[in-house]
C-alpha cells in the first residue's frame, strides 16, 4: 500500500471564493470572441491563477526538495495547469536551496458527460501504472469536485505500491456531493459553479480560454452532445 506520512506538509491554505461572489465582467479581459456569448462572468482571471501556482510550486518545493518526484498529469484538464505548474518547480529548482527531481507520466480519466458527473469513472492509461512502483508521486489534477475520481485513481496507484503519493488541485470544489476528499496542496476553493477555461472544458471547448469563468445555460445547450 502507499504510504502518506512520509512528508509533512504545513496545513494547505488556499483562497476561499464565496457563494455570492460576482467576479469580473467579461468586458474587462480580453476573452475570445468566438467564446463572448457562452460565458456570465470572469470568476478567476488569469494573473491570479498564475500567482497562486507560483505559491503552489514554492510550497510543493519547500515540503518534497530533495526528493525524486515523478509529476502526474491528469488529462485533459490538468495539461495547463501541469504545464505551468512545472515551469514554477523548474525555475526554483534554480534558484533555491532545495531542489525537486522531476519526470513525468500521465494519466486521463473520464467521468463527465455534458455538465453532469456521472456515477462511474473511467480510467484510460491504467495499465502503465505500474511503472509507478516504488516511487515518489505528484498527481497535478485542475479540479477536485465529488472526490471520487481521485479517490478511484488513489486507490489503483495503491494497488501499484508506490512510495509516496501527494496530490495538487489548483481547484476544489464545493459541493454537497463531496466524498470529503481533500488535497494536499489546493489553489482555490469554488461554489458549485460549472466552470471552464484555463483547460477547464464543456465537451472540449473552452480549454483555449486563458480565464476561469461561469458557464451561461445557454451555453450548455449550444455546445451539448
Amino acid at each position: 500500500m502507499a504510504t502518506y506520512h512520509q512528508i509533512e506538509p504545513k496545513v494547505a491554505l488556499l483562497r476561499q471564493i464565496p457563494d455570492d461572489e460576482k467576479g469580473y465582467e467579461l468586458d474587462l479581459f480580453c476573452v475570445p470572441k468566438h467564446y463572448e456569448e457562452d460565458l456570465d462572468r470572469v470568476i478567476i482571471p488569469h494573473g491570479l491563477i498564475m500567482d497562486r501556482t507560483e505559491r503552489l510550486a514554492r510550497d510543493i518545493v519547500r515540503d518534497m526538495g530533495g526528493h525524486h518526484i515523478v509529476a502526474l498529469c491528469v488529462l485533459k484538464g490538468g495539461y495547463k495547469f501541469f504545464s505551468d505548474l512545472l515551469d514554477y518547480i523548474k525555475a526554483l529548482n534554480q534558484n533555491c536551496d532545495k531542489s525537486v527531481p522531476l519526470t513525468v507520466d500521465f494519466i486521463r480519466l473520464k467521468s463527465y458527460c455534458n455538465d453532469q458527473s456521472t456515477n462511474s469513472v473511467k480510467v484510460i492509461g491504467g495499465d502503465e501504472l505500474s511503472t509507478l512502483t516504488g516511487k515518489n508521486v505528484l498527481i497535478v489534477e485542475d479540479i477536485v469536485e465529488t472526490g471520487r475520481t481521485m479517490e478511484t485513481l488513489l486507490s489503483l496507484l495503491s494497488e501499484c505500491n508506490p512510495k509516496m503519493v501527494k496530490v495538487v488541485s489548483l481547484l476544489v470544489k464545493r459541493t454537497p456531493r463531496s466524498s470529503g476528499y481533500r488535497p494536499d496542496y489546493m489553489g482555490f476553493e469554488v461554489p458549485d459553479w460549472f466552470l471552464v477555461g484555463y483547460a477547464l472544458d464543456y465537451n472540449e471547448y473552452f480549454r483555449d480560454l486563458g480565464h476561469i469563468c461561469i458557464l451561461n445555460e445557454k451555453a450548455k445547450v449550444k455546445y451539448k452532445v
